[in-house]
């Protein structure tokens, strides 16, 4: 098993596990086999940070995951579609996809596209956003972004991209836009940079 990466998918994570205050509907999760994704956070030897998803954004849950209990590791650049959909999103996944495989960097959809690909459990609807993950080890310019940003945007849904660097993730949105600083979500939280690859600089 590869170290478990922000926007992983993971399977074992046993009912038993979860916290005793943890909501009923997270147990259900759990118990019907569903995965659990990687989170942004820091733990002990031995734990990963994930999230439980049920339905809706009110059913989220932050737990700790045992990695002696993943049984199944799913990443986004393993998920793909293609084909026709009754759902927006699937359909900007379709036709982004030759788009961002000629850019040369891994890249996948996370969110809901992601989950429903990985589980086949219906969680889309008419007005879901596409949310994609792109592995950005070295520096893309701004206005590479920016010329990126233009292309997705013209998709049948909004579609959200996260630039994963070495340091953290940012939003390619504002990567794209105009102000100097952006931020940059890592396991440490969350802090304004003005170079997301070097990290030289520090908001105060």
């Amino acid at each position: 098993m590869n170290a478990p990466q922000p926007h992983d998918l993971l399977w074992g994570m046993p009912p038993a596990a979860l916290p005793a205050d943890a909501p009923a509907w997270a147990a259900q999760v759990l118990a019907a086999g569903q995965p659990v994704v990687v989170r942004r956070a820091r733990c002990a030897a031995g734990w990963v940070a994930v999230g439980v998803r049920g339905q809706g954004r009110a059913q989220r849950l932050g737990v700790q995951m045992r990695l002696a209990d993943v049984r199944r590791q799913s990443s986004p650049e393993a998920l793909r579609w293609q084909g026709d959909s009754l759902w927006p999103a699937l359909r900007a996944l379709a036709s982004v996809a030759p788009v961002l495989d000629a850019g040369g960097l891994a890249w996948g959809p996370t969110g809901g596209v992601g989950y429903q690909l990985a589980t086949g459990v219906n969680v889309l609807h008419a007005a879901s956003d596409l949310d994609l993950v792109l592995r950005a080890p070295e520096p893309v310019s701004r206005a590479k972004a920016r010329e990126l940003l233009d292309i997705l945007d013209c998709g049948p849904c909004r579609i959200d991209v996260q630039l994963e660097t070495p340091a953290g993730a940012i939003a390619l949105r504002e990567w794209a836009g105009v102000a100097r600083r952006v931020l940059l979500k890592s396991a440490l939280g969350a802090q304004l940079v003005t170079d997301p690859w070097t990290l030289l600089e520090h908001a105060a």
